[in-house]
């Protein structure tokens, strides 16, 4: 079978003494007050300047903006990727949807199916694999299943641990998200979850998925605050 899973768990300064040659008497430069030739004058920044720095800017916000529309772009249409994908209703049928799911959103279909990621549904794999492992005649065909099965198998129980443990922390992240959004200084706040050790993968995707519904509801000043939230909770956040 054809699959696309594929799982990949002063620049330093010198000061020279000058000596003049007909006499053994340093020279010595104390200070320059007067400079009627302006010889002496720093650089200036004149109207050819200015306007390139504005430019910068100009291209800078831009490519910022290009950049931010790309993503909310590559969301929606991940988003209606989505939801366009139909959950079989066997186990047999759930195996080949997994099989067929890309490595990078293997971690929100199981969020979908979380429920039937149970004992018998590893059971089922685990007895699969048994039959193909010992099988009397082995094709190339065989070999890859073994694999893919195996590949699978760590992935989805790596997957629903991760999964169970983000849902226990799920309720401490809501209260945590509120205490920076309702907060007059994020800063404090942000090193206060530090010391409490709240601040964590479940609170930095809480928050993702707010700034994904404010997005979709048209509120982008709230989005782009929680977007510069984000960005200050990823300099002391431990993913």
């Amino acid at each position: 079978m054809a699959t696309c899973f594929r799982f990949n768990l002063a620049i330093p300064s010198t000061i020279s003494k000058w000596r003049n040659p007909s006499t053994s008497r340093a020279m010595k430069i104390s200070c320059i007050g007067w400079d009627p030739e302006n010889i002496l004058r720093g650089p200036q920044s004149g109207h050819i300047a200015k306007l390139e720095f504005k430019r910068r800017l100009e291209k800078d916000a831009e490519a910022r903006d290009s950049f931010q529309r790309q993503v909310r772009e590559e969301t929606e249409r991940m988003r209606a990727l989505r939801e366009s994908r139909v959950i079989p209703d066997t186990i047999e049928e759930l195996v080949e949807y997994f099989l067929d799911t890309e490595a990078q959103e293997i971690e929100f279909e199981i969020a979908r199916v979380r429920p039937r990621l149970n004992d018998e549904f590893f059971t089922h794999l685990k007895l699969e694999l048994g039959k193909l492992r010992f099988a009397v005649s082995k094709t190339q065909d065989t070999e890859d299943r073994i694999i893919e099965l195996e590949t699978l198998s760590r992935a989805l129980e790596e997957g629903v641990e991760a999964y169970d443990k983000m849902q226990s922390e799920i309720v401490t992240a809501r209260k945590s998200l509120v205490k920076i959004l309702t907060s007059e200084d994020i800063k404090a706040t942000l090193l206060d979850l530090v010391e409490q050790n709240e601040l964590n993968r479940s609170l930095l995707t809480l928050l993702d998925q707010n700034i994904a519904n404010a997005y979709q509801g048209n509120q982008t000043q709230a989005a782009e605050y929680m977007e510069k939230i984000r960005g200050a909770m990823l300099k002391y956040i431990t993913v």
